[in-house]
């Protein structure tokens, strides 16, 4: 099995089409072991809270998207042991600690973290950190 820490933008695209759904849903696989921090979910249900309110979702289809991914098997860890790392990487490359967490997560795991977020994917991409860092579209 292959360690893949996965962020909330990837794991919208299993459940609601977008652009590179079928990319994300390729880590739905049992050859992959799922990682995150467990900032995943507030994450996760705030991107269906904007799609609600945008009109892009009912509340109701939210609400199965929610019990579609409890049922996801994630490894999901706790922010609080990534946080001194996250700060870390935060600082130095000028991130958000809400994005350095599941950087400093595939960092401790020596694993890449996958993401939808393709500015954050280039913005680490020919440093020290780019070799745990992965866009979804593989650039």
């Amino acid at each position: 099995m292959t360690d893949v820490v996965v962020d909330s933008s990837v794991a919208l695209k299993w459940f609601v089409p977008e652009a590179l759904s079928d990319e994300a849903a390729a880590f739905l696989d049992a050859s992959f072991t799922l990682l995150t921090p467990d900032l995943l979910f507030a994450e996760f249900g705030n991107i269906l809270w904007k799609k609600i309110t945008r009109g892009e979702i009912q509340p109701d289809e939210a609400r199965d998207v929610v019990a579609a991914l409890e049922r996801v098997p994630l490894l999901v860890v706790s922010s609080s042991r990534l946080l001194a790392a996250a700060l870390e990487i935060a600082v130095a490359y000028r991130r958000t600690v809400y994005d350095a967490l599941y950087i400093a997560l595939a960092v401790d795991r020596d694993c890449t973290f996958v993401t939808a977020d393709e500015r954050l994917a280039r913005a680490l991409s020919g440093g020290p950190l780019s070799r745990h860092v992965r866009g979804l579209s593989g650039r």
